[in-house]
Order: structure tokens, then sequence, then C-alpha cells
């Protein structure tokens, strides 16, 4: 079983331009990524909010990225800021020439850390500048393999609040709960981006999402949207990934034989429409499309065929490798 840890971190308690939901950010993330959607343990969660001082924030940075654990994530809710030299998690002991944790050293730690594969979620002002560290001459981040970074906004913008939290953060939570799971109910670091880059399309904010990463470890999982037994029917069912399965009106259970003067035969048949029932799941998340016709029914009916869409392909696959 993977170890999986993560520092949730929310700052709400500054002197002089208090925050109002960033202590509800950090409380709603932990909640959702201290479990599955099905109860079952997820990260273990460090929960430190009003975090007083940049000293102790780096320190609490370096303990979670320390060792070598399968995954460590890091989430920050609160102040950014961004001046010539570059860009900084403010704490609430901030002076003029030291606002806070530099980007840049995060991003250190982060690329040092020994821990497989290492995630920073930054929900504040400006956080993109992590995106565009100038690192030995370099115009964009270095990025060591294993290390992924998501931040609310670009490194020009301010992040928005609404509701008692984050824009940014709100729609994480919609992704978390399952917004933006694969039919599986695996919710990955790009699927969240994905999510939450197509519901900010209206707004001036922009989220930023760079990765130096072979694969995407699932954040939480939850109830897929077709059970995995039928998913994996979609190898039996298919021949091939190109494989044209050819429907009749045997598969369509409202053609029933008493109704004789509505039917046409061959009647439904108990084993046919099971089938069918089966294809018209994996046509509603979108694996399966039908040939022809607008609609399942009339593929039946008419005894034309459906196949599999690129993205059902991508699963034929995986199932036919035994990887689901």
């Amino acid at each position: 079983m993977e170890e999986r840890k993560a520092l949730v971190v929310g700052i709400d308690d500054y002197p002089s331009c208090p925050l109002q939901g960033c202590c509800n950010d950090s409380e709603a993330i932990k909640d959702l990524l201290s479990n599955h959607g099905n109860g079952d343990p997820n990260f273990s969660v460090w929960k430190k909010d009003n975090v007083s001082t940049k000293g102790e924030l780096r320190d609490l940075i370096e303990k979670c990225f320390d060792g070598d654990t399968d995954v460590a994530l890091f989430y920050y809710s609160g102040h950014g800021h961004i001046d010539a030299v570059g860009g900084y998690l403010v704490t609430p002991d901030y002076s003029k020439n030291d606002p806070g944790v530099s980007l840049q050293d995060i991003l250190t730690i982060a690329n040092d850390s020994k821990c497989k594969e290492k995630i920073i979620i930054l929900d504040s002002c400006y956080s993109g500048f992590m995106g565009s560290i100038n690192t030995s001459g370099q115009n964009t981040a270095n990025i060591n393999e294993g290390v992924t970074i998501m931040t609310a906004s670009r490194n020009s913008q301010a992040s928005m609040e609404i509701n008692g939290h984050g824009v940014f953060t709100s729609l994480l939570m919609e992704a978390l709960k399952g917004g933006a799971a694969d039919v599986t109910g695996h919710i990955s670091i790009a699927g969240v981006y994905a999510f939450i880059d197509k519901a900010l399309g209206p707004w001036e904010q922009r989220p930023v999402f760079k990765t130096n990463v072979t694969r995407f470890t699932s954040l939480r999982d939850v109830t897929p949207q077709v059970s995995i037994t039928t998913l994996r029917k979609i190898g039996i069912y298919f021949e091939s990934e190109d494989y044209h399965f050819k429907l009749n009106p045997s598969y369509e259970p409202t053609n029933k034989k008493e109704e004789v003067h509505k039917v046409i035969e061959p009647y439904a048949k108990d084993e046919n429409t099971a089938i069918f029932s089966d294809l018209q799941k994996l046509e509603s998340i979108g694996l399966v499309i039908p040939e022809g016709e607008e609609h399942m029914y009339y593929v039946a009916m008419n005894s034309k065929t459906c196949v599999l869409t690129a993205v059902g392909k991508q699963y034929w696959r995986l199932v036919k490798e035994g990887r689901i």
C-alpha cells in the first residue's frame, strides 16, 4: 500500500490585510484528501492553519517533502506576493523586504526531495510565478522528475474568493468530490487541472499546471461511473478495438412479443437486453457510439451497429492488457 502524506495550510490572520476563506479552504481540502469516496483512508493529512512566521512555514514544507514516501502533497491557501526578485507565500510576520517563503525555495525543496511524487497546489495571488522561475539562465522552471505544480493564477494575477472559499479551491473541491474522475473513479492531478481550467474559462483568473512525471497517481478514488465488471465487458463485446457490434430488435427490451401489433421480430431476448443495457451504460460515459443513428434504441430496432470511441479504444486496450 502506498504511503501518502499531505501538508494543508490556510492563513487568514494577517495583521493588516486579513482574509476570510483560507482556513475554510484548508479544512475542506483536508477532509477530501483524508479519505476516498468510499471512506477508505487516503492521505495522512497534517493541517496547520494561521502559521504565524516564515520560519515555521518553511520548516513545515521541509518536513512535508522529507523522507521517501510515495506521494507528498503541499496545499496552501493565503496571500501571495511578487516583486522584482521573485514570488512568495506571505506569512503574518511579513515585512517590506521579507514577505514570506520564497517560491524558489519551495521548488528547490520539492526538487531535492526523495519522495517518489511531489505535488504542490497553491491558491494564492501570483502563485503562477512558481511555474516560470528562472533557473541557471533558463526562462522556464526547472522541475525535476516526479514534481507537479498547480497554481490558482498566473504570475500577474490575483486569486478570487467567493462564498467563503477561493474560487480555485471551490473548483478543486468539486473536482476531488468526483467532477474530475475518470470512468474508473480515479482522480488524477491532470484531471483536476482539466476540470478547473474548463470551469474558469469565463474568469480572468487562469490556473497554471506544470509537471514532470511519467504517470499520474490518483489523488482520490470515488465510485466509478460504471462498475468495473461492466467496463471489463468491453473486451468481450468488441473482438477488436475497431469491431462493429451488430444489434437487432432482440436487444431492445421494449420489443415485447405480447404487444404483437407494435413489435418487430426478432422479439426481445433476456440475454441480449442485458448486453444492450451494458452498451447503453458504456455509451453514456463516452466509450461507445451508435453508427448511422442518433440513439442506441434505433441502432437495435434498425439492425445497425455501434463502435468504440477513441477513449473507448483506450479502455479496451487497458482491459485486454489486464490493467483494469
